[in-house]
């Protein structure tokens, strides 16, 4: 399964990894109402099941990414996170949830977020919403706040929402984003456009950066390197080596094969790279991004 070496990650990592996205819940303390669909995911994944997962060193971190719990509870969620962090210090960084068509709660919102420690940036899910939604005044404003702020926004969205993803990007430009999960390809469809000429655009923009990450969720657990090879080669491309970023996805990634497959494909995508634009890929351009030192 999945290419030469698959399930294989004992490729030499040359320096320390900051996964730029993970998330972490447990049911029993916050409700995740999206669990009840996916029972294979309905329970606790912490710290620990990471570190086993990813074979944490003592010099890799991550970046926790907040995980569509109850809108009213992303306050509770951040906490939480922060104090996990206090356990297990290589959990850098929180991106929270705030609720940005809310004008009205917002300031308060974010003025609460940014009083737990470890706050980085903030992420309101574009995926499934309506065509409109992303580029209405209320979010764009709201976009706008958060990099006021100093705080990064996460863009997650699926391949047929890129073009306003475009135009927020670029009605936004003193706001630093970064596009989750490559922009969701149509990788089971086998399908590159629009995908690809909308990637490329928002790559103009030079506020914009790209996770490359949770593309065998959008491929399915039989991917080989072959199906996600043009969308994460095409990425890299556009964006260069020092606006991309590695991400796992997990738990999420969980569905469609392991940490090892995952991390293992990256590695021959970088394989013929120069060991500084590794070393960007992998830790550098997140912990800049982020603003996590390192």
């Amino acid at each position: 399964m999945n290419g030469p070496g698959a399930g294989d990650d004992s490729a030499a990592r040359a320096g320390p990894v900051l996964d730029a996205h993970v998330h972490f819940w447990d049911p029993a303390e916050l409700h995740c109402p999206w669990l009840a669909d996916v029972p294979e995911l309905d329970r606790a994944f912490g710290p620990a099941d990471y570190g086993a997962a990813a074979g944490w060193r003592a010099a890799d971190r991550l970046v926790f990414v907040e995980a569509n719990c109850r809108r009213s509870d992303n306050v509770r969620e951040a906490a939480r996170i922060a104090r996990l962090a206090a356990a297990e210090p290589r959990i850098a960084g929180i991106v929270a949830y705030a609720d940005l068509t809310d004008p009205a709660m917002l300031p308060a919102s974010l003025d609460a977020l940014q009083r737990v420690e470890g706050v980085r940036g903030i992420r309101h899910n574009i995926q499934g919403e309506p065509p409109g939604f992303c580029v209405s005044q209320a979010f764009v404003d709201g976009v706008r706040e958060v990099g006021r702020r100093g705080l990064t926004f996460d863009l997650c969205a699926t391949h047929d929402q890129l073009g306003e993803v475009v135009t927020l990007a670029r009605r936004c430009p003193d706001t630093r984003l970064v596009l989750d999960h490559c922009g969701k390809p149509a990788i089971a469809a086998a399908s590159l456009e629009p995908w690809r000429t909308r990637i490329s655009a928002l790559a103009e923009c030079g506020n914009a950066w790209c996770k490359v990450s949770g593309l065998p969720s959008e491929a399915g657990r039989d991917w080989t390197d072959a199906d996600l090879a043009p969308y994460a080669g095409h990425v890299i491309e556009r964006f260069g080596d020092e606006r991309v970023m590695f991400g796992s996805d997990w738990p999420v990634l969980t569905l469609a094969g392991t940490y090892a497959d995952w991390h293992g494909f990256t590695r021959r995508v970088t394989a013929d790279w120069s060991g500084e634009a590794r070393g960007r890929f992998y830790h550098d351009n997140a912990a800049g991004f982020y603003g996590l030192g390192g």
